[in-house]
C-alpha cells in the first residue's frame, strides 16, 4: 500500500480513517464527498467552449486581429515574434495567383520555409473542412520556390543568404523536366 495515495478507489483520508479505527461508514462518507466534487467538474466540451471564447477575445487584440478565429498557439507565437522583429513574413505566390503569407523566423532556412508552407496548407485544409492528402515529396520534386529568378534549391541555405527579407515574394514554379 502506498503512503499518501489512493487505494482501491478510496482517498488517502478514507484509508487513514480505516487505519485509525474509523468505521467503514466514515470511509464511505469521504468517498461520497469526492464523487460530489467530480459531479461539479465541467465536461470537456464545456471547458473547450470556454477556452475558445477566451481565445476569441484574445484575438480581438490589435496585435492579433489578423488571425483566424480557430487560431493555434503556433500562429499566436508567430504574430508576437513578427511584432518583436524576431520573424518575417514571406509572401509565397501560387500559379493560380493566390498569395500565402508565411511567417518564418529571421534566420530561417529554405527547409524552414518549406515546412511553414506545408503547415499553412494543413491549417487551411482543416479550417475549410476538406481533407486531401498531399504528397509533399511530390510537391518539392515537381515545383521550385523561386526568388527573383533564382531557385531556392539548397534546403540548408538561409533565406537571408538568398536576399529574402520581410514581405518579399517567393514564387511556386513548376520545374522543367530534364530529358
Amino acid at each position: 500500500m502506498e503512503e499518501g495515495g489512493a487505494v482501491g478507489g478510496l482517498s488517502s483520508e478514507a484509508v487513514e480513517a480505516g487505519k485509525d479505527g474509523g468505521t467503514g461508514a466514515e470511509a464511505a462518507e469521504v468517498k461520497e464527498e469526492e464523487e460530489e466534487e467530480d459531479e461539479d467538474a465541467l465536461p470537456h466540451s464545456e471547458i473547450l467552449d470556454i477556452f475558445e471564447e477566451g481565445l476569441a477575445r484574445l484575438v480581438q487584440d490589435p496585435l492579433l486581429c489578423d488571425l483566424p478565429i480557430q487560431v493555434t498557439l503556433e500562429e499566436i507565437n508567430s504574430q508576437i515574434a513578427l511584432e518583436y522583429g524576431q520573424a518575417m513574413t514571406v509572401r509565397v505566390l501560387k500559379a493560380d495567383g493566390e498569395v500565402m503569407p508565411i511567417v518564418v523566423i529571421q534566420n530561417a532556412t529554405v527547409l524552414d520555409l518549406k515546412k511553414a508552407v506545408r503547415r499553412f496548407f494543413e491549417l487551411k485544409q482543416q479550417r475549410e473542412g476538406g481533407v486531401r492528402i498531399i504528397s509533399w515529396r511530390y510537391v518539392w520534386r515537381t515545383y521550385n520556390l523561386v526568388f527573383q529568378g533564382e531557385k531556392l534549391e539548397d534546403d540548408k541555405m538561409r533565406l537571408k543568404d538568398y536576399g529574402i527579407r520581410n514581405r518579399d515574394e517567393v514564387m511556386f514554379m513548376k520545374r522543367l523536366r530534364k530529358k
